[in-house]
Order: structure tokens, then sequence, then C-alpha cells
């Protein structure tokens, strides 16, 4: 299901019709629901872009939840691939539920599964999602809304700040449904050396039309 190859050489790897059409707009629809949510955020008010999120509470709604826990085992393989050839002793456990203990028991306990959703004009600037000192490598999102229909613009965007190079830059085509799984922050690369780090961060461009709500999928909580 995930292309472990294009992880490895790219940072990211699509799934395409992750979810179908009806999920994603069974999930676009919880967004006026407080009940399902413990915080919203404004970007523009903290600098973060222009756009709407807003974080998940516990317990997570089913098909988000169910989205986490099937993610989480062969991503888990991935990330334990990634600290050994970066030298970290560091190993996730193969079940979301182990690596969430260790989550809470270090302080993360607020769930960050969240939706997004972007307007005219909307964008998000490159960031990373990192919300305390137990971080999981990779993450993953899903597009809600149909590019053919629902809006024009709003890609989404990586950026990858190569060693002593220009940073790369790549725009991912996503159809609705379609899931991007990608490094939270850094990666392994394979260098004439051995590997070295890069640094990964994500976006998306600013939206021309319409209306672009995304599901982001986080495996780590937040302090």
């Amino acid at each position: 299901m995930i292309d472990t190859d294009s992880l490895a050489t790219r940072g990211f790897a699509v799934i395409p019709s992750l979810i179908d059409p009806e999920q994603c707009r069974d999930l676009a629809a919880l967004w006026p629901d407080g009940a399902n949510f413990r915080s919203r955020v404004v970007m523009q008010r903290h600098g973060y872009g222009r756009g709407e999120y807003q974080y998940f509470t516990y317990p997570l709604p089913e098909p988000v939840e169910r989205l986490r826990q099937t993610l989480y085992p062969p991503l888990a393989e991935v990330a334990n691939r990634w600290n050994g050839h970066l030298g970290r002793e560091m190993r996730f456990p193969p079940t979301l539920k182990d690596w969430l203990r260790q989550c809470h028991a270090g302080g993360q306990k607020r769930p960050t599964p969240l939706l997004l959703r972007y307007g005219p004009g909307d964008y998000n600037c490159l960031h990373r999602d990192l919300y305390g000192d137990l971080v999981f490598p990779l993450q993953a999102t899903i597009l809600l809304s149909d590019p053919a229909r629902d809006f024009t613009g709003g890609e989404f965007m990586l950026v990858e700040q190569r060693p002593r190079m220009q940073s790369r830059g790549e725009v991912v085509p996503l159809r609705q449904g379609d899931a991007v799984v990608f490094a939270v922050n850094e990666r392994p690369v394979q260098g004439t050396r051995g590997f070295h780090r890069t640094a990964m961060r994500h976006g998306v461009s600013s939206l021309r039309e319409g209306e672009r709500f995304t599901l982001g999928i986080i495996f780590h909580d937040a302090a």
C-alpha cells in the first residue's frame, strides 16, 4: 500500500484513493461540530499563513482513529529503518497503542490529528509538525476536497533543505481521497559516505478559488 522506495528516495509517497469520495465528504462535514475538536487555530493570527485548522479531541472520530491505527504499523517499520540509517538507538513499537503510551508517559497527551480548511487566498507556510521531544518521523495528509470541482490552486508542497546545496521544492499533485505520506522533520539520504540527514518542510500554496479541506494524521501527541 505504501511505496517505501519513494519514501526512501524522495521523502514522500502518495497512496492513491486511500478513502472514497463519500468518506471524504463525511470527514469534511465534521468541521462545524465543535464537540469533535479540542482547539481551533486561525493561521494568520500566528503568522502560519491564512486559513484555519482544528485539532480533534479524544476519543477520535472512528474513521480518523481507524486511519491512524492502520497507517502506523507499516510506517513504524520505515521509521525504524530510518533511525538505523541515522545511527539512532530509538526504535518505535509495532502498535500505535504502545507508541502513544510512551508519548503520554512523557507528558505528550493531547491528540494531534487535525482538520484543515482553506478559502480563496488562503495558504500554509512551510513548517514542521513538532509538538514535544517525542516525534514520530512520518505523517500523512489526505485531500478531502475534489480539485477538479471544489477549488483551484492550493497545491501541497514539500521543500528539502540539502546540506551545502540549494533547497529542492516539489509540488505533489493529489486527487480527492489520495494521501501523501512524508517526513515530519528530516530523513536519511544516501550519500557517497553513508547516510546523512536532510531537513524537510511542508506547506500549501495559495488557493485561488473555492474551498479545500484536508485531514492531517500525526502519530505523536502534543505536550
